[in-house]
Formats: structure tokens, C-alpha cells, sequence
């Protein structure tokens, strides 16, 4: 029940972070770092940085995210495998 909702809320901090940082870069604004994007995902918010990424167009054609975020993707579901066996 921890796990869920800690997942639940990561993603949508994740999703959020995503969400804020295309907006303060339409308005040319104070951006969030890229290393904190990053950290969200690989702390078990991947889907939620992805889903943004899509929804919003966001980082999408940055190397260092078209790599990253599916790879915390896959390191998000490993240690969930690893944690309910």
C-alpha cells in the first residue's frame, strides 16, 4: 500500500516537474535543472516524465532524455520485481 501510493506520487511530481519546466520555457523563464528531471524519474517517477514528455513535447529530442527516461522506465519496473519477489 506504501509503495503504491509513494509510486502514485512520484509520477505525478514527476508528470508536474515535466509539465512546469516546458511552461517557465515558453515564457523564458528560470528552469528547472535538467539533473533534478532526471532524478524524479529514476526515484520511480519514469512514467510520468515520459507521459509528459508525449503529452507536452518536451525533451523529446534531447539524446540524453530519449535514453534516459525509457531506461528509468525499465529500472523502475526491475525493482519493483525486485521488491514484490
Amino acid at each position: 500500500m506504501v509503495l503504491t501510493i509513494y509510486l502514485i506520487a512520484i509520477t505525478l511530481i514527476s508528470f508536474l516537474l515535466f509539465a512546469i519546466d516546458k511552461r517557465k520555457a515558453i515564457k523564458h523563464a528560470y528552469r528547472i535543472p535538467e539533473s533534478v528531471l532526471l532524478f524524479t524519474a529514476f526515484l520511480g517517477g519514469a512514467f510520468g516524465s515520459w507521459m509528459s514528455m508525449q503529452l507536452f513535447h518536451h525533451k523529446t529530442q534531447k539524446t540524453k532524455f530519449r535514453i534516459l527516461v525509457p531506461l528509468a522506465m525499465v529500472w523502475t519496473v526491475g525493482v519493483l520485481i525486485w521488491w514484490l519477489y
